[in-house]
């Protein structure tokens, strides 16, 4: 399969990894130009929970333009690119083009279908992996459980079943999904709880879970996003939602979420489309939102000295 992978971060070095490994003619479209260099010269090595690989198949650019003619395009950038890599898309992409979008946070969907029909657009959700980047041309792997699909659109479709076939072939554990905005909202739960709180202060989950006053902020900000979550009649799956949140974070007690990444990097991070995001849904739903408003708040000022 022709599939074109926009974003080549740390997570979508990860995907661009194991699909060329499966045989597909896969194209990485990057504005890291060292990386895209790096790639160039010596291949996309991958370390960590998968091992330690060097993928040399793997095609690169610059230029979206150069993925015309391609059968999947995978947006795998932060949140606030997806927008801007829609307008180029739809300059591009066919009738029968598959767009999949994976993010943080709410509403990626929702960008892209600001600028093409909705008819084509899946949508992903990357449960418990973790990724990082020790360099150009090089990505660390944390861990992987499973890449859920499911139609923006909704409901189980061939072209959804083959989507994740082709997943699974490259040795992801992949599954279609009826319903994924349920499982977007509850991958969001767990986002809201530990990328601002382990952003703010600077730690890993295994630490702020250890303190009891960082935890406790986590666990404000998550109650929060359930709270949206129940105003939208989202169907959670668990109740509970502090142990839903504790569990999740016991898998991932040394990872450091990508938000906690950027803040480290000084780069602009995906707040608002994390914790922002329960701060604008509590705005429209005339709910007070404490603890997301104060986590926003922090990130935001300290992006202001960047």
């Amino acid at each position: 399969m022709k599939i074109a992978v926009i974003g080549a971060g740390a997570m979508g070095s990860i995907y661009a990894s194991f699909l060329a490994q499966s045989n597909n003619d896969v194209l990485a479209i990057d504005l890291w130009e060292d990386h895209i260099n790096a790639i160039n010269t010596n291949g996309l090595r991958v370390s960590g929970f998968s091992g330690d690989k060097t993928v040399k198949n793997i095609k690169v650019s610059k230029d979206i333009n150069d993925a015309k003619g391609y059968e999947l395009f995978i947006i795998a950038t932060k949140a606030a690119g997806v927008g801007p890599v829609a307008s180029k898309l739809s300059k591009i992409v066919s009738k029968d083009s598959i767009i999949l979008t994976i993010q943080n946070g709410l509403g990626a969907g929702e960008r892209i279908a600001s600028f093409m029909p909705t008819d084509n657009i899946l949508l992903g959700v990357a449960q418990g992996f973790g990724a990082s980047m020790i360099g150009p041309g090089h990505a660390h792997h944390n861990n992987m459980s499973m890449i859920r699909i499911g139609e923006m659109n909704g409901g189980i479709t061939q072209r959804l079943e083959n989507l994740v076939q082709v997943w699974c072939d490259a040795g992801f554990n992949a599954k279609s999904f009826e319903d994924i905005e349920q499982l977007i909202w509850e991958k969001f739960v767990c986002n809201v709880a530990w990328s601002g709180s382990c952003s703010i202060f600077k730690k890993t989950l295994g630490q702020v879970m250890e303190n009891e006053d960082m935890f406790n902020i986590a666990k404000g900000c998550a109650l929060e996003a359930r709270k949206m979550g129940d105003l939208r009649k989202v169907n959670f799956t668990f109740d509970d939602t502090v142990d839903y949140i504790t569990e999740f974070g016991k898998k991932l007690l040394n990872s450091k979420p990508s938000m906690l990444q950027d803040v480290e990097a000084q780069r602009l991070s995906e707040i608002d489309a994390i914790n922002g995001m329960v701060v604008t849904l509590g705005k429209e739903h005339n709910v007070e939102t404490p603890y997301n408003t104060a986590v926003s708040s922090i990130i935001k000022a300290q992006e202001a000295d960047y």
